[in-house]
């Protein structure tokens, strides 16, 4: 049970930490650049992909390499809906329960089967969707896409249109941040941890494995539907491409390297999906994909638990270990020895095959 004194001297810190964290966050649209701050608002806008990863793979242990369809029906269903005028509380909305209906269907069946099964089934969908996005001409516009710039700063605002946007992931992406920590930190969190490191032992507690499954999953596509109408708000463009198998490769790297199971490996993946190409084709165009591949594979030898473990890491580097010296540098205690005879007594666990008197207490 906390003292008085540990729940005073940490709530206050806690407290400060997070006015720094907002006033950092609402100053820093204001001071960096346009080029600046539209690559933030991308790093926030596949955060939240690669977060609702997580919670499929990272947190409930499943396969899951469809994300990226979630995340291009959310912009799909964006640009559907600004483009025809509606309202945009409805449009976010539908961008968020549509997919996250379709992935409660997929869900449903797919959460069943297990291993290389769920993998299949989730490597379709980024397949399926490509070409039925194409097909579907009169919503998605076909091959050459949908455009929409529904979320140009309001005059009354004073605000340049970089920054309104950086503004509107900070909100949106933060709030989905916080509602998936407490999720992930809650019962449900717990059930999906149980889940995922064994689901015999799941069900024996009364933890329906293929439910908490559904519920992973459904979660995850609703994240990439999050994610897809911040993809709209910022790049205000979409297209079959958004949804290819490549881009969800991708997206399972970022979240490898981030860190799996981690909320700020989330972040971290938002920043490797958005960062490390554009380095890698400022170093070499030819080379990017061998470059990514060896980033990735470097970290998983050197952090298999992803970026995000990197300080846990260091500090296990810099704890000072305790050294045995054998028997010399020990002492023992008079309590501590045996008395004379009773090692054979203790070590003895039946007489003629009749328990001791020490076994029958126990």
């Amino acid at each position: 049970m906390p003292t008085a004194v540990g729940l005073f001297s940490r709530a206050p810190l806690r407290w400060v930490f997070t006015a720094i964290v907002v006033i950092v966050l609402l100053v820093v649209p204001l001071v960096f650049d346009e080029y600046t701050n539209q690559n933030l608002a991308r790093i926030g806008v596949f955060a939240v992909a690669v977060l609702g990863l997580n919670v499929v793979m990272g947190y409930t242990g499943q396969v899951s390499l469809g994300q990226i369809f979630f995340v291009g029906a959310g912009a799909y269903v964006t640009g559907y809906g600004a483009t025809h005028g509606w309202n945009i509380v409805l449009v976010f909305v539908a961008s968020v329960v549509i997919p996250g209906v379709m992935g409660l269907v997929v869900a449903l069946a797919a959460a069943r089967l297990g291993g290389l099964a769920i993998a299949m089934v989730t490597i379709a969908l980024p397949i399926v969707g490509v070409p039925l996005a194409k097909r579907l001409s009169d919503y998605t516009g076909g091959s050459q896409g949908i455009s929409s710039a529904f979320s140009n700063a309001p005059a009354w605002t004073g605000l340049y249109n970089d920054q309104w946007q950086l503004y509107l992931v900070i909100v949106i992406g933060g709030a989905v941040f916080l509602l998936t920590r407490n999720l992930v930190r809650g019962k449900y969190g717990r059930a999906f941890a149980i889940v995922k490191s064994n689901e015999a032992v799941a069900a024996s507690m009364g933890i329906s494995p293929y439910r908490y499954k559904v519920l992973a999953f459904t979660v995850a596509s609703l994240i990439g539907g999050v994610s897809g109408f911040l993809y709209m708000a910022v790049i205000q463009f979409t297209s079959p491409e958004t949804m290819t198998f490549g881009h969800s490769i991708t997206l399972l790297a970022s979240m490898v390297i981030g860190g799996a199971a981690s909320i700020v490996g989330s972040l971290l993946g938002g920043a490797y999906y958005v960062l490390v190409p554009q380095w890698t084709n400022h170093i070499d165009p030819n080379m990017t994909e061998l470059l990514q591949g060896a980033l990735l594979l470097l970290t998983l030898f050197v952090l298999p638990g992803g970026v995000a473990t990197l300080p846990r890491v260091i500090a296990r580097k810099l704890r000072p270990k305790n050294r045995s010296t054998g028997g010399a540098g020990r002492q023992e205690t008079p309590s501590a020895r045996p008395a004379p005879g009773r090692e054979a007594v203790e070590e003895t666990p039946s007489v003629g095959g009749i328990p001791t008197e020490r076994q029958e207490q126990a």
